[in-house]
């Protein structure tokens, strides 16, 4: 999500610094205690955080510098989702990557995946695991983030009880690490397992949780974030969810349109905050087809549209829209449903509330273009009887506080909570750092207190740092 996105150039070379000294911003204490027999650890990327590969020839899709001349990372467009597939695999997270010649290469997952080792754990592969990998290890989990998130939160409970079964282990239990959207990933598996979306009022079976002891979920949004509508109508250039590189492959507003897991990021149903010109909120339905033809959101509205899509994927391209929006929908109201009292497993927050977030935004009428602008940007404006708005009382609206994407109101489904639609989202600890969203992985702190919470006993809570 352009969500996810602001500093990107200028975060490279700060890692590039960083990369120069040993055991940068790290203290003596901090690798203390990595006893053995730890339980075996998961890591889920988030949005785009995985690599793509076309399955026939081997090329590198995503990440590369420039577009594959025989690839893309669109997918087909029809109202089946499930069978809208191309050739495209993952094989790996994204550890690191060098974009631009005069730079060295730069971490993604791979300083988080250094402080693991550092204490302790070592990483072990899914097909080739024994018995003696059951305990300190960890598993990377890459995933095709362009799919639907129920696909691959049933991938990742078909993998764990593939590895199971080949460790020996039925009983084993692992802790999960997740970023992002990485974090829907983990709690779908472990509320619903191996089951379906559920038709009509969702209960969480929690049948996935046998396979988990913990789940930290790091900048998660839980109840989704307005980037995502703002990366569905401009596209955005990001890497890993939350790296900004610009000039360096643009995915633009027609190809996120065929990607289903970015509309399951749009705001839940009752957390979509939008203001009128006078400053006055609307209410509008996001997963209803109608508003985005009303506000000018729909795809087919866009000058480009025709020469951006085949005439076989224009004809489908309103039932493909319809039956994405229901998707999203639901996948959302299924982890946001009630459950029992009693959760078998223990959820920890890891986070930010000191960075401006986007939280809202402004639609404009534009009498002369006869559209309707919406605006996420806190620019001051003119009403249209001549009153003034300025940038700063727009910014108060517009903007909230968390990691620069995600906001904290998401990460701890601040909104679920209110007005007796208390959904079971139930956080043993939670932990909030001054931190970007894209660091959170890499922050040495957090990661000193993840370990903490991965080795501490179910109602132990970590301190944040003042």
């Amino acid at each position: 999500m352009k969500q996810l996105f602001n500093n990107g150039v200028k975060y490279l070379l700060l890692l590039a610094i960083a990369a120069c000294i040993p055991n940068f911003g790290q203290t003596p204490s901090a690798y203390a205690n990595s006893k053995t027999g730890k339980a075996p650890v998961i890591i889920i990327p988030g949005l785009t955080g995985s690599d793509l590969v076309n399955a026939k020839t081997g090329e590198e899709v995503w990440f590369k510098a420039g577009r594959a001349k025989d690839d893309d990372i669109r997918l087909p467009i029809s109202p089946i989702l499930s069978k809208n597939r191309d050739d495209l695999i993952s094989k790996d997270i994204i550890r690191s990557i060098k974009v631009i010649k005069f730079l060295p290469e730069s971490e993604v997952y791979e300083r988080l995946i250094d402080a693991l080792e550092k204490r302790g754990y070592r990483e072990a592969k899914w097909d080739t695991a024994d018995r003696s990998d059951s305990r300190d290890t960890f598993f990377v989990f890459p995933y095709d983030w362009r799919r639907d998130n129920v696909e691959t939160a049933h991938l990742l409970i078909r993998r764990v009880e593939t590895l199971k079964r080949r460790l020996g282990r039925p009983s084993l239990k692992f802790n999960i690490v997740a970023h992002s959207m990485g974090g829907l990933i983990a709690r779908y598996a472990a509320m619903y397992g191996s089951a379906g979306l559920p038709a009509g009022s969702p209960r969480p079976n929690w049948s996935g949780a046998r396979h988990f002891e913990k789940i930290v979920l790091l900048g998660t949004p839980n109840e989704g974030s307005v980037d995502s509508l703002n990366v569905l109508l401009n596209g955005f250039s990001y890497i890993g969810g939350g790296f900004n590189l610009p000039y360096i492959q643009n995915i633009s507003r027609f190809d996120v349109f065929t990607i289903p897991s970015i509309y399951q990021l749009l705001p839940h149903d009752g957390s979509f905050l939008v203001y009128d010109e006078d400053l006055k909120p609307l209410s509008i339905d996001i997963y209803d087809p109608v508003a985005w033809d009303r506000y000018d959101w729909a795809i087919w509205r866009a000058d480009d549209f025709s020469k951006k899509f085949s005439p076989d994927e224009q004809r489908n391209a309103q039932d493909y829209f319809r039956a994405v929006l229901l998707r999203a929908k639901q996948f959302q109201n299924a982890l946001d449903a009630n459950a029992s009292p009693k959760v078998p497993i223990s959820f920890y927050l890891v986070g930010a509330d000191c960075k401006e977030t986007s939280n809202a935004v402004l639609l404009i009428k534009n009498d002369k273009k006869r559209r309707w602008e919406t605006n996420f940007k806190a620019n001051g404006f003119t009403r249209s009887n001549g009153e003034k708005v300025t940038d700063d009382r727009l910014k108060t609206l517009l903007f909230t506080l968390g990691d620069g994407v995600v906001t904290k109101r998401s990460l701890a489904g601040e909104t679920l909570f209110s007005g007796g639609r208390k959904t079971v989202l139930p956080i043993v600890s939670d932990l909030y750092q001054c931190e970007s969203h894209s660091k959170l992985v890499t922050n040495p702190e957090i990661q000193d207190k993840l370990f903490m919470m991965l080795q501490s006993g179910p109602e132990s809570r970590i301190a944040a740092h003042p």
